[in-house]
């Protein structure tokens, strides 16, 4: 497994390198960024990884991507796969994703209590830090850990 988590981290690093120099923006300082622009952009990724695995499975109907998709990348979903990582957090992480989780989003929870709702935001909080950190390979762990035994 830790073979195939390095060639995704090192297939990140190259697209995301090349997309930063190509548009001549500078590598983000991640530390500066409030949790809810690390939440915007970590929703995305998280949202993308979960895409490319369903698209990459088969081809069909685009509806029924969504269909299989939303059963990861709900408020509700994120919040029970956060409950299945969090023992595997470092220090930094619980800290970033506790970050996430306490800020006060400007959303309301549509289909999530507003516990769920918050720990999804912490959880994308720290999906958008480790992205734009460059370590995808410690996202795509997490994100194991989280759908073990779905």
């Amino acid at each position: 497994m830790e073979e195939n988590i390095n060639e995704v981290d090192d297939a990140w690093r190259i697209a995301f390198d090349s997309m930063i120099e190509s548009f001549g923006v500078k590598h983000p300082d991640v530390k500066g960024y409030s949790p809810l622009a690390l939440a915007y952009i970590g929703d995305t990724v998280f949202d993308l990884i979960f895409r490319t695995v369903v698209v990459s499975r088969v081809n069909m109907a685009a509806n029924k991507y969504h269909n299989e998709v939303k059963h990861y990348v709900s408020a509700v979903a994120q919040s029970e796969m956060v409950e299945k990582m969090k023992a595997h957090f470092t220090e930094e992480e619980e800290r970033v994703y506790l970050r996430g989780r306490n800020s006060k989003p400007y959303n309301k929870a549509k289909n999530a209590t507003v516990m769920e709702y918050q720990r999804a935001t912490g959880l994308e909080c720290l999906v958008g830090y480790l992205y734009l950190d460059g370590r995808m390979e410690r996202v795509v762990e997490l994100i194991h850990y989280g759908i073990e035994g779905r």
